[in-house]
């Protein structure tokens, strides 16, 4: 008889693999509306003036953003530094964005997720949770 033992995730844990979700949801609503595949509702959309190697970025952050949700949810101590890295890069490629005829209010919701996503990581808890020294 083989026995399995359940690790034990913590809510807050829960909550960041769930963020990480919403922004590779956000992420891929800026690649369909870069590739002009679903309206813009809170501004234009553009980066710069190459829109698909914008929607190239944004889609590859989505990837990468489902691939570190699944790390967040087996509890892999990597999740935490990845998440950490992607939502850094998420950040500079939405004000890459603002920057390349984007505004702010379309880039809000990137802004947001990840600025809250960055914060929640860097709080102490979050760190013991993936055993990273404080």
């Amino acid at each position: 008889m083989i026995v399995v033992m359940a690790r034990n995730r913590p809510f807050g844990i829960t909550v960041l693999a769930f963020l990480a979700v919403l922004a590779a949801i956000q992420a891929v609503v800026y690649t369909l509306q870069m590739l002009h595949l679903l309206p813009v509702t809170l501004g234009p959309v553009r980066f710069f003036t190459f829109d698909l190697l914008g929607a190239i970025l944004w889609g590859m952050l989505a990837l990468i953003y489902l691939w570190v949700f699944r790390m967040l949810w087996n509890l892999d101590p990597q999740g935490w530094v990845f998440v950490v890295l992607l939502s850094i890069l998420n950040l500079v490629l939405a004000l890459l964005s603002v920057l390349g005829a984007s505004t702010w209010e379309a880039m809000a919701p990137a802004l947001l997720i990840n600025g809250i996503i960055l914060i929640y990581c860097l709080m102490p808890g979050t760190k013991d949770a993936f055993g990273v020294p404080g």
